[in-house]
């Protein structure tokens, strides 16, 4: 088949040994072949979904005896586009906690599509009782589509981050304590080391504060992965 061109769709994903299966037509033949997910000719990492309409090259394995995909490429997924455009609209879904090569998934209830679970650091993670159960979540990163991965709708966080965003809301400092400091920031420990979080350094400016010091700062920014302060 040398340097052929096909195109197909991914029909099934096995995450645990990093391969996709491809179906497509040959010779007006329905004909299914497998490729492994390192096999891409993406230059940014791709995470292959079921319905992926993906191009890629055949070529022979075990000494010619069966035929692999490489170059594997995604072109486009429509089920995966009217998720897209209903989140536009409406960023809710229900799906399914997974888990596989050691990484939780949401498979969406009507796609069957998987994303990965993006889960704060300030955040409890789901346990095995709460797999293949159906939970509510909306998606992320909607604007790069090889990227794009799931955040649950209701967050168990630690006690001290649910303390911080009553202290975002409301505008009230709490105290912090410097940890580290470097030419371009001070680093905080917040609520006893529970939440850490930085105050950036000028350029060409020196911090007036030492390790061990203790100050008021008010939460500027409040994310699920950054924690922002400003000093009081």
């Amino acid at each position: 088949m040398g340097k052929d061109v096909f195109t197909g769709k991914v029909t099934s994903i096995n995450h645990e040994k990093n391969y996709v299966s491809v179906a497509y037509m040959h010779n007006d033949r329905k004909r299914t072949i497998t490729c492994r997910m390192n096999e891409s000719a993406e230059k940014l990492r791709h995470t292959y979904r079921l319905g992926d309409e993906v191009s890629f090259q055949v070529k022979g394995a075990n000494r010619g005896a069966s035929l692999i995909a490489y170059n594997l490429k995604f072109l486009y997924n429509n089920e995966l586009q009217k998720l897209l455009d209903k989140a536009a609209a409406d960023n809710r879904f229900t799906g399914y906690l997974k888990r596989a090569e050691d990484a939780l998934f949401i498979k969406e209830r009507g796609s069957y599509i998987f994303f990965p679970l993006e889960i704060s650091k300030w955040e409890k993670a789901p346990t095995e009782k709460d797999y293949n159960e159906p939970v509510e979540f909306r998606l992320l990163h909607t604007d790069k589509p090889g990227r794009i991965s799931a955040e649950l709708f209701n967050h168990d966080y630690i006690p001290d981050f649910r303390k911080a965003i009553q202290a975002y809301k409301h505008n009230t400092p709490v105290e912090a304590v410097v940890t580290r400091i470097s030419p371009y920031a001070v680093y905080l420990d917040l609520y006893g080391g529970n939440l850490q979080s930085k105050l950036p350094i000028t350029k060409g400016q020196n911090s007036d504060l030492k390790e061990g010091d203790t100050l008021q700062v008010r939460f500027s920014y409040l994310g699920n992965t950054r924690i922002v302060t400003e000093r009081v």
